[in-house]
């Protein structure tokens, strides 16, 4: 499940990186949100319906207790609607790539920060992970500020065999 998530969230950044920078579509970041919107509710209002029990009927109990609960549900949406349009402007300003380097690097800050300030006990794997993500960070930095490895080097001429 990690692989596929994983993949697809490479695949949805290289697709709005596409859509944002080709000549031929015209797309600006707040019509790729108009138009992604939609299609996330389409797909994630089922699903949510499905694995949370009774999540309407808690929400109405809460409303009704607490009208704080809608203003604190209205600041989530708006601040998730900034992050997606943040997402959208970051892809269309430096690459897909970028987006993903940022959002290990953003899950690398967030586990030091767990663990510095909450004290949340971190497995050896855990450590290993994140510490492979920061040089995979740090290795992407290089690469594209031109101080390229023998890897990226190997994979271009490789690439290169097989171009139509």
């Amino acid at each position: 499940m990690c692989i596929s998530a994983t993949a697809a969230r490479a695949l949805k950044s290289v697709l709005q990186g596409i859509l944002l920078s080709s000549e031929g579509e015209k797309l600006n970041s707040m019509n790729l949100l108009l138009y992604m919107a939609p299609i996330a509710v389409v797909f994630l209002l089922p699903a949510t319906l499905i694995m949370e029990e009774n999540v309407v009927g808690i929400t109405l109990a809460l409303a009704r207790d607490d009208v704080k609960i809608i203003w604190y549900l209205l600041f989530n949406s708006a601040l998730a609607y900034f992050v997606n349009l943040t997402n959208f402007l970051v892809t269309k300003h430096t690459s897909a790539l970028t987006l993903q380097v940022l959002g290990n690097a953003k899950g690398a800050v967030a586990v030091v920060v767990s663990i510095l300030i909450f004290r949340n006990p971190v497995s050896v794997t855990g450590m290993l992970g994140y510490t492979l993500t920061v040089f995979g960070c740090k290795d992407i930095n290089n690469v594209q500020r031109g101080k390229v490895s023998v890897a990226y080097n190997a994979a271009d001429l490789y690439a290169a065999d097989f171009a139509p």
